[in-house]
């Protein structure tokens, strides 16, 4: 098995989603101890953003790399916390590269068909606030269960760690909350 373990988070030691996907991926390793796992820190290397023009020889390597990571993982792990409503621009540049025509989905005569089927996903999911289903301020989880559902995978869990600006107290028992939930997650991969 092939995991894939992303980070985006800026805040470092402080993240909460950083965290949550160490204690996911340690997860995983323990119920399957033979499993590969890639690691990509969208802060640390940030992809740059799409243009226009054509990229240049080290931009388009990283663009097939990152395109190969994603099409040879079995599992990612993603941490996703929410800036300002949605999910930082670290990864929607990663994203960028992985939504690629012929690759991971195609257009049909009977609309978008999804290539990249067959992956489990794990999101890790932090943010200073709590949202509700039918919020209409929610953009980061929708965003990516709808991407990865149009790139054909149908298996996205999240991990979510809400609330964390309310109060210390707060803090840890949606932290603790999320790592009790890492323990059912671990299955995904079975």
């Amino acid at each position: 098995m092939k995991v894939l373990h992303i980070d985006s988070s800026i805040l470092g030691d402080g993240s909460a989603s950083r965290a949550l996907t160490r204690e996911i991926v340690a997860s995983l390793k323990v119920a399957h101890p033979d499993a590969e796992v890639s690691y990509l820190d969208l802060a640390a290397e940030a992809l740059p953003h799409l243009s226009l023009g054509k990229p240049d020889t080290l931009e388009a390597a990283r663009n097939a790399a990152a395109l190969e990571q994603f099409l040879v993982a079995d599992v990612l792990v993603i941490g996703a916390p929410i800036y300002n409503f949605s999910i930082p621009s670290q990864l929607k540049a990663w994203i960028d590269r992985i939504s690629v025509a012929g690759r991971t989905f195609r257009y049909t005569p009977n609309g978008p068909e999804g290539l990249a089927g067959g992956k489990e996903i794990i999101v890790a999911l932090a943010r200073g606030g709590v949202s509700r289903a039918g919020d209409g301020g929610e953009f980061g989880e929708s965003y990516l269960k709808f991407l990865f559902g149009f790139l054909g995978i149908t298996d996205v869990r999240f991990v979510r760690a809400e609330g964390l600006a309310i109060s210390p107290q707060h803090r840890e028992a949606s932290l603790e909350k999320a790592r009790a939930a890492i323990a059912t997650v671990h299955s995904l991969a079975a």
